[in-house]
């Protein structure tokens, strides 16, 4: 049944506040819907380009959710794939212009990668499985949740990949000079795709050991 027809609840309420933190643990777009790993793989050999792909996904979730929520009503069904897919790309082509603007060694470092926000699967899942048959409010809370829980796996990725595969964060080179004297070298293989893989298998691994719900049963 959709929040129209329930009565009105707090705007913090415990639902509603499970729409904000259930996608940072049990319900993670990236290691429990396993949905939005091929930039999860693309923007994560520094930390920079993964915050700002986090940062843009955020933005894109939280308004085409919100957006949709209040044309929901007014949307054929037989073109609501369209519409969602136009406020998507809009939302998508404004966030490119803002990056090109006003980080444009970042957004030449994303490519292609902000564009194809267009085709994540979490937006698209997010506008509708919930966006469609909910109020703006939950709608607004579940797109930060889900961009959130999104961003959280690609930061987590990209400060590992960074401090060990260049010895550095944000830029900054953070391990001192003295462990390369003692013969440490950056391993290049953690800027390489498959290492993202391997590390969000192991966060993967590391959420279903402290979450045992999330274990299949056989």
């Amino acid at each position: 049944m959709s929040t129209d027809k329930q009565e009105r609840e707090p705007l913090f309420s415990a639902k509603n506040r499970k729409l904000l933190t259930n996608p940072l643990n049990i319900d993670n777009p990236i290691t429990v819907q396993v949905l939005g790993i091929c930039s999860a793989l693309a923007v994560t050999a520094k930390i920079k380009p993964a915050f700002v792909m986090a940062l843009s996904v955020i933005v894109v979730t939280t308004f085409a959710n919100l957006i949709i929520s209040v044309m929901r009503n007014g949307i054929p069904p037989r073109i609501r794939i369209i519409v969602q897919l136009v406020v998507i790309a809009s939302l998508v082509i404004l966030v490119d212009q803002v990056l090109k603007a006003f980080v444009y060694d970042v957004s030449k470092q994303l490519s292609v990668f902000v564009g194809l926000i267009i085709t994540n699967c979490i937006i698209m899942g997010r506008l509708e499985a919930f966006a469609m048959g909910n109020k703006p409010w939950p709608s607004i809370l579940d797109g930060v949740g889900n961009g959130l829980g999104y961003g959280i796996i690609l930061i987590i990725v990209g400060f590992v990949r960074e401090l060990f595969g260049s010895g550095t964060i944000w830029g900054y080179h953070v391990i001192p000079e003295a462990f390369y004297d003692f013969g440490y070298k950056n391993n290049g293989f953690m800027i390489l795709p498959p290492m993202a893989l391997i590390i969000v298998g192991i966060i993967i691994w590391i959420q279903r050991s402290r979450n045992p719900e999330l274990i299949e049963e056989n």
